[in-house]
């Protein structure tokens, strides 16, 4: 080979090296974020799930890509919004809710599942056990329908004289809307209240709910756990606000915007938990061996801004007990 030719092959490989080294590294892993409400619903949920990417290294658009899919409060779209991350061939999903992971079971036996609900997650059989989920499953169990007695006890306790007291449950969420309903009619009963159930999964049934309650006069309102609440607590609060209704929501977030009070578990902490958790499956464990985290702490928070305007007195045992007053 002459010399000029020999040179001009080298200044050929030197050039299409920083090409080829680039091809072999290997590509951005792309979780898949499955949400059953809008994009504003999950705004602070995203937060706390990106922070917990963050503690494990990883950084949105630096190490880690999201792709999200939101189904915008029609939950029938989750089974292809899953099938559409499947087809991207994301890494991970992130289930929001019951209804995301159920849907993401379904479509994936492969694929990790890293979900946050409110459902007992071995009683609907997404896995075999808290502490061994077994299979592509693993997360963060609230089981906001357990508490459910505790809410309308500390609502009972702030509203003493309401005998009848309305209540917003999710039908299209039928698992949890259902254990809901049932720990709600046993806690009722305990405490000598009568409990009216009234199915609410969009914002004209909101407005017909509020309409009967008014009608059968209830003297307060519990809103429940599903995060079609979350997404509809604007709406609540207003008509609330209007008929003077005292209000039990589940969410911290709905207090500060203007309802009676709350009682759930640290939503930011539990979101974060599912950030970690996809974390830690991007650098190689297995969702089978990562047990399900159950909500540990409970947070009361109370309006002394709505409470007065509503004419109530926030019982001092109440005032001892909050995590949180908002004046």
């Amino acid at each position: 080979m002459r010399r000029r030719e020999f040179i001009a092959l080298l200044g050929g490989a030197a050039a299409a090296w920083p090409v080829v080294a680039r091809a072999q590294q290997p590509a951005m892993p792309t979780i898949g974020w499955l949400e059953g409400e809008t994009q504003e619903a999950a705004r602070e949920a995203l937060q706390a799930f990106r922070h917990g990417l963050a503690e494990t290294g990883y950084v949105e658009g630096r190490n880690v890509a999201i792709a999200y899919h939101w189904a915008e409060g029609q939950k029938d779209r989750l089974p292809a919004l899953a099938a559409d991350l499947i087809g991207r061939r994301v890494a991970i999903i992130a289930a929001s809710t019951t209804s995301a992971a159920l849907a993401a079971k379904a479509a994936t036996q492969v694929i990790p599942i890293v979900f946050r609900m409110g459902s007992d997650p071995v009683e609907i059989g997404l896995v075999a056990s808290l502490n061994r989920p077994g299979g592509n499953l693993t997360g963060f169990a609230v089981l906001g329908s357990e508490i459910t007695s505790k809410r309308l006890a500390l609502l009972r306790e702030l509203v003493p004289t309401a005998a009848l007291i309305a209540v917003l449950v999710n039908p299209t969420n039928a698992a949890y809307a259902q254990a809901e309903t049932h720990e709600l009619q046993s806690a009722a009963h305990a405490l000598g209240v009568r409990a009216l159930v009234l199915d609410c999964g969009s914002e004209s049934e909101v407005t017909a709910a509020f309409a009967t309650l008014v009608e059968q006069r209830a003297g307060a309102l519990l809103i429940g756990a599903d995060t079609f609440f979350f997404a509809a607590g604007d709406q609540i609060i207003a008509l609330a606000g209007r008929h003077a209704i005292p209000t039990m929501f589940f969410s911290s977030a709905s207090v500060a915007a203007g309802g009676l009070l709350s009682y759930g578990p640290d939503l930011f902490s539990a979101n974060r938990q599912v950030g970690l958790y996809a974390g830690r499956i991007l650098k190689g464990e297995k969702p089978a061996d990562l047990p399900v985290v159950r909500s540990a702490k409970f947070h009361l928070v109370l309006n002394l801004r709505t409470a007065k305007a509503l004419g109530l007195t926030l019982p001092p045992t109440l005032l001892a007990i909050a995590d949180e007053v908002i004046e």
